[in-house]
C-alpha cells in the first residue's frame, strides 16, 4: 500500500520517477472537469446567464491550453478573467465574481485545496473564500460520487511495473490525496508507487523538491506529465521530463515503454532526446483561446 505524502518515504533505488495522475496515468480529465468542476462552478459562481461562455472558458483553461492540469483555484480564476474580457459576456451585463479574497489566498498559500481553504474561510469569515470553499467541496463530492470505473491508459501498468525494478515511484499530482488513493487502489496500481503526493502535500514542485532531499541525483529524477505545469515543476528542481501528449496519450505510453524508460535508466535521456520530445509536446496546447484570434 502506498503512503499518503512523504512522511514514511525512504530511498531504495538510485532513480526516482514522479507520475501525474489525471490526464497522464488516467483518462479522467474530461469527466472530472466537464461533469464535476464546471457544472458546480456555474452554479456556485452564479454564471447561469453566461453558462455557454463559462463552460468554454473553463474547458480552455483546464483542458485545452497551456494551463491544462493546473491547480483548480488559479485555473478557474483565470477562467473568470477570460470571461471578463469577452465581448459576448460584456454585452449581457453580467456581474462576475471577482473573488479577490481567493486571489489573495492563492498568493500566500502553497497547499491550495479544499482542506486548506475551508479552515481559512472559517477563520477569516471572508465571503469570497466561503464561496470558493462551497464550490470546491461540491466538486470533491461530485468526483467521489461520479468518477469510478475509469481505468489507467493502456501501457500505464506495464510502465509502472518496469519502473519499479530500478526506480522509486511516486504519484505527483494536484488532485486531492483521497481521490488519488481511491483511484489508484481501485485499479490495483497503488502497489507500484511508494507515495501519493497530492493537493495536500503541496505543489508538484514542492513534492519533487522534497524527494530531492533524499539524495537523488537530478539526472536520475524524472517527472511524467501531460501539462506544461508538470514540465515546469520538473525543470524547477533540475529533473528530467517525459511528456504524455494530450490527445495522444496511448502513443506516448508506447514510446515510454519501448524507448524512453530504457534511455532514462541508461543515462542517455537528457539532451537531444528530451529536447525533441519537449519541442513536440509544446505544439499540442495553445496559449490563447480561439475566441481571441
Amino acid at each position: 500500500m502506498s503512503e499518503l505524502g512523504l512522511g514514511n518515504f525512504s530511498k531504495e533505488h538510485d532513480f526516482l520517477v514522479g507520475v501525474d495522475s489525471d490526464g497522464c496515468a488516467f483518462d479522467s480529465m474530461e469527466i472530472k472537469h466537464k461533469e464535476c468542476f464546471i457544472p458546480n462552478f456555474i452554479k456556485h459562481m452564479g454564471l447561469q446567464p453566461i453558462s455557454k461562455y463559462a463552460r468554454e472558458a473553463c474547458e480552455f483553461t483546464n483542458l485545452y491550453s497551456k494551463t491544462r492540469g493546473a491547480n483548480r483555484f488559479p485555473a478557474y480564476l483565470l477562467a473568470l478573467d477570460l470571461l471578463e474580457e469577452r465581448d459576448e459576456v460584456k454585452r449581457r451585463n453580467v456581474t462576475l465574481p471577482r473573488l479577490q479574497g481567493v486571489r489573495d489566498w492563492v498568493e500566500r498559500e502553497t497547499k491550495l485545496g479544499t482542506k486548506t481553504i475551508g479552515p481559512e474561510a472559517e477563520k477569516t469569515g471572508d465571503p469570497d473564500l466561503q464561496q470558493a470553499y462551497a464550490w470546491s467541496k461540491a466538486v470533491d463530492d461530485a468526483v467521489h460520487e461520479m468518477v469510478h470505473g475509469v481505468p489507467p491508459f493502456p501501457g500505464v501498468q506495464d510502465a509502472l511495473a518496469k519502473m519499479n525494478v530500478q526506480a522509486d515511484v511516486i504519484v505527483c499530482s494536484a488532485t486531492p490525496n483521497g481521490a488519488l488513493q481511491k483511484e489508484w487502489k481501485e485499479h490495483g496500481i497503488d502497489e507500484f508507487v511508494k507515495a501519493i503526493c497530492g493537493q495536500e502535500s503541496g505543489s508538484k514542485k514542492e513534492s519533487l523538491s522534497a524527494c530531492k532531499e533524499f539524495g537523488y541525483d537530478t539526472e536520475k529524477m524524472l517527472m511524467i506529465g501531460d501539462a506544461p505545469g508538470d514540465m515546469k515543476a520538473a525543470k524547477a528542481v533540475g529533473a528530467l521530463f517525459f511528456p504524455i501528449n494530450p490527445g495522444h496519450e496511448e502513443e506516448s505510453w508506447v514510446r515510454f515503454n519501448q524507448e524512453a524508460l530504457d534511455r532514462f535508466f541508461a543515462s542517455t535521456y537528457a539532451g537531444e532526446y528530451e529536447e525533441k520530445l519537449i519541442a513536440e509536446f509544446e505544439t499540442f496546447l495553445p496559449e490563447h483561446p480561439p475566441w481571441k484570434k
